[in-house]
């Protein structure tokens, strides 16, 4: 069974909901949920939050936090997560916040830099990673990083 199946159905066994919000991956997170048959039992909904100012007014993240970090940074990352879980209530919520490319990227934060907000029952870890390729290249290895992380975490 292929991992996302498989992750969706342990989800859906386990009534564990699950929301996300993307920066980087630009929806490609919640279509590899949402394809799986009866997703619609725990994915409780999502956001694209691709510019500052909605990540400020959907997700409630500082501006200060963007002022000081940057939109690509732990801290961002977390508050998106913390600003989505205030929104949803679910078990799950999954934030993406990164360089996909080909440009964008600079010395201290190159392209493929990525940050994933993950909370578990209230337990937030953010998963700083570094994918090489292209930008679809980068935006499925973002997607596969969470999946694998959820197989074993959940």
């Amino acid at each position: 069974m292929h991992l996302y199946k498989k992750i969706i159905s342990k989800l859906i066994k386990d009534n564990i909901t699950i929301s996300t919000t993307e920066s980087c991956t630009g929806g490609l997170l919640a279509y590899n949920i949402t394809k799986n048959k009866d997703s619609s039992k725990v994915y409780k909904g999502g956001y694209i939050t691709y510019s500052n100012d909605l990540k400020v007014k959907d997700l409630n993240v500082k501006k200060t936090t963007l002022k000081n970090y940057g939109a690509v940074s732990k801290e961002t990352a977390k508050e998106m997560v913390k600003g989505l879980f205030f929104k949803t209530r679910t078990n799950i919520c999954i934030s993406t916040t990164g360089i996909a490319g080909p440009g964008g990227g600079s010395k201290n934060k190159p392209v493929g830099l990525v940050y994933i907000g993950i909370q578990v029952n209230g337990k937030i870890e953010v998963l700083k990673k570094n994918f090489k390729g292209s930008r679809i290249e980068i935006q499925k290895k973002c997607v596969n990083s969470i999946f694998k992380y959820l197989s074993n975490s959940i």
